[in-house]
């Protein structure tokens, strides 16, 4: 089992929902943690919480831009001198039959959850070589199961789970372990959902949280590239 302790992660979009959770177990853990949030009081918020500025680097970014994530991997590097970790979670979602769905909210959608993630990995990239480090992306469920009113999420959730495996090919002789997550499920506010007591059944942040330090501490030799997580007793139909 690798010792991940003064490691330093990024996590795009972790001010709450499964960003603050993997942030939450990691800190827990001893990694020190730069969080993202296209809100800075957001992040600060969310830093506070999560133990403060020592352990903590919040960062108002917005992952659809290639300036704002190269930014952010400099400031790490400035504060910390070195990048382990990159977790690529910032995401939303629009959801509307395709003759209903706008074309900025389509842009939105893959600009995020597609477009995003590549920019984090270009910005990170040469960070993580020298650290031969582990780049994971949070993509879903709706990354093989398609659903109608879900034309912009399954494609953007459909094309970051193919990105992502191919850039594990690109990168496994580089020294940098890749995975994708892809929760069903999630106690969040995803969707301007609000978390509550019905949402027992569902996976909790924390699940993921758990999931991600176990995949930095194991063994590099070994990588499950692809994870689908699911809630084990869903409510029956």
């Amino acid at each position: 089992m690798q010792n991940i302790s003064n490691k330093v992660a990024l996590i795009t979009g972790g001010s709450k929902g499964i960003g603050y959770g993997i942030a939450e177990a990691l800190v827990n853990k001893g990694v020190k943690v730069a969080i993202t949030s296209r809100s800075q009081s957001s992040a600060d918020e969310a830093a506070k919480s999560l133990g403060g500025p020592d352990k903590v680097l919040a960062l108002e970014a917005d992952v659809r831009s290639f300036e704002s994530q190269q930014s952010c991997v400099t400031k790490i590097i400035e504060k910390w001198g070195q990048l382990d970790y990159v977790i690529a979670n910032a995401g939303l979602g629009h959801f509307a039959s395709v003759a209903d769905l706008s074309a900025d909210q389509w842009n939105e959608v893959i600009d995020t959850n597609l477009t995003g993630p590549f920019y984090t990995i270009k910005s990170s990239l040469e960070a993580l070589k020298k650290s031969k480090g582990y780049f994971i992306t949070i993509s879903s469920l709706a990354g093989t199961n398609f659903f109608p009113g879900g034309s912009a999420y399954n494609a953007s959730k459909f094309g970051l789970t193919g990105f992502t495996q191919a850039v594990m090919l690109d990168l496994r002789h580089e020294g940098i372990n890749v995975s994708t997550i892809m929760p069903g499920s999630v106690a969040t506010h995803f969707n301007n959902h609000e978390p509550n007591e019905a949402d027992a059944w569902k996976i909790q942040p924390e699940d993921l949280g758990k999931m991600v330090v176990d995949l930095f501490e194991m063994d590099s030799r070994t990588l499950p590239s692809k994870i689908e997580v699911r809630p084990s007793q869903p409510p029956k139909k």
